[in-house]
């Protein structure tokens, strides 16, 4: 939206996170690591030596792994935060400009009141309080010299800071936060053009179907942990999973994921669907200890299953051409009209699929093979705009886009041109003249 690089480095380094140090072997997503973790009770000095890094005062270097360590205590943020002593030791040189770009002072630079049991008093928490243009002008330096020293420098701490105590890892892979961080992943994969994020989301979205998703009953677990969970899942495990898998088709192109994704909406359909008066129970209603099935009606850090629901109810029916999905969606809004009339700041998700619901079906339909540099180019044009109710389809006459033509008798028609990637940009299927240049592409979008 805003094009700042700013917001694609957060992105970037939040998604980076996750597939280093929050992914498990089976490809899903761990569910958390503490605040707080374990440090020396005497705090590691550094000092500059003629050998290198080294701890004055005879306090044990995390480099010295067979020393005696001090007694350990934990601490809020302690894997996290820094002495300007030990970010001058190990950067030398660079450190000023490094301590000028993040804000490092002798004294620590936690704000005051923002640490009222004293836990970072003299360390410091590393935020960017100057941008490169500005720390490029104290130095007298260019924005490229800047951004390498500050690269070379973060790599040098990440070194130092891979060998203290890990925060404890909460290993269990939820399902619900699964379909979310699918869906950052195959979200983060089409704006920023990186394969990576894509193959962490795949690799997640197989983690669910092949971990957390009983075949047989075609039902979803709650979470799993060395072995599957026996509790069976809420409407939001669905939603948010359902989620997960639209974007990666919408990221892939390859058609097993709306498969499984047209699969769970049957389920959840069949589990929590309230058919009298619209919207989605929490609970399937198979847990005979409660007494009363209730539908979540507010979309707080967590958006209610209803008001994702609904949304993934619009894009099915307009990439399926089913209108049982579309009256669906209209019925789960409709259920929460008292809410969004009153107090509408309660559901904000449940007002984006409502806005959806009142928009003209936009497709973006790229005709071209999946891996071909003409079609990436059209797709990288069209990732680049900001249009949350488009649905993207790609037409590459493989078995994928028949599982499509199925249902959409349009897409049959939508071929090259000229032997080129070819863009088709239509509202309900009405399309505009076909382009084969990411340029006309932008005029068109």
């Amino acid at each position: 939206i805003t094009r700042d690089s700013l917001y694609e480095n957060v992105a970037r380094d939040v998604l980076d996170y996750v597939r280093r140090d929050m992914t498990a072997p089976e490809g899903g997503f761990y569910s958390a690591e503490d605040a707080d973790s374990e440090v020396p009770a005497v705090a590691a000095v550094y000092d500059r030596g003629t050998e290198g890094t080294r701890l004055d005062r005879g306090a044990q270097s995390d480099h010295d792994v067979g020393a005696q360590r001090a007694p350990l205590q934990k601490a809020e943020g302690a894997f996290y935060v820094w002495t300007k002593g030990e970010i001058d030791a190990v950067l030398g040189a660079s450190a000023e400009l490094f301590n000028f770009h993040y804000g490092v002072e002798a004294n620590g630079n936690a704000p005051a009141g923002a640490d009222p049991h004293g836990e970072f008093a003299g360390k410091n928490i590393l935020i960017e309080r100057h941008t490169i243009a500005e720390t490029a002008q104290q130095f007298a330096m260019n924005e490229e010299e800047v951004v390498a020293i500050l690269t070379a420098a973060r790599e040098k701490l990440f070194a130092i800071r891979s060998k203290r105590p890990r925060p404890h890892l909460d290993d269990k892979i939820i399902t619900a936060w699964n379909g979310l961080m699918i869906s950052a992943f195959a979200r983060g994969a089409q704006v920023l053009d990186d394969s990576r994020y894509l193959a962490a989301a795949e690799n997640a979205a197989r983690c669910v179907r092949d971990y957390l998703y009983d075949d047989a009953s075609r039902i979803l677990v709650r979470n799993y942990r060395e072995g599957r969970s026996t509790v069976e899942g809420f409407a939001d495990d669905y939603a948010f999973v359902i989620q997960g898998l639209l974007d990666v088709y919408e990221a892939s192109f390859d058609a097993q994921w709306l498969r499984f994704a047209l699969e769970l909406q049957e389920t959840q359909d069949r589990l929590f669907l309230d058919a009298e008066h619209g919207g989605y129970f929490s609970g399937s209603g198979n847990d005979a200890s409660i007494l009363l099935r209730m539908k979540e009606d507010n979309d707080g850090a967590e958006p209610a299953a209803s008001s994702v629901a609904a949304l993934n109810l619009l894009r099915l029916a307009r990439l399926v051409a089913d209108e049982t999905y579309q009256k669906r969606a209209e019925q789960t809004i409709a259920a929460f009209g008292v809410t969004l009339t009153r107090i509408p700041a309660a559901m904000p998700q449940m007002l984006v699929a409502f806005a959806a619901s009142l928009s003209k079906p936009q497709q973006i339909v790229i005709a071209g093979a999946r891996d071909s540099a003409d079609t990436r180019a059209l797709l990288r044009e069209v990732h680049a705009h900001f249009a949350p109710d488009k649905v993207l389809l790609l037409a590459d006459d493989s078995e994928n886009s028949a599982f499509l033509e199925e249902n959409l008798e349009a897409l049959r028609g939508m071929k090259r041109i000229d032997g080129k990637a070819t863009a088709y940009v239509c509202e309900n299927f009405a399309c505009q003249e076909p382009v084969n240049d990411p340029v006309a592409l932008r005029r068109a979008l």
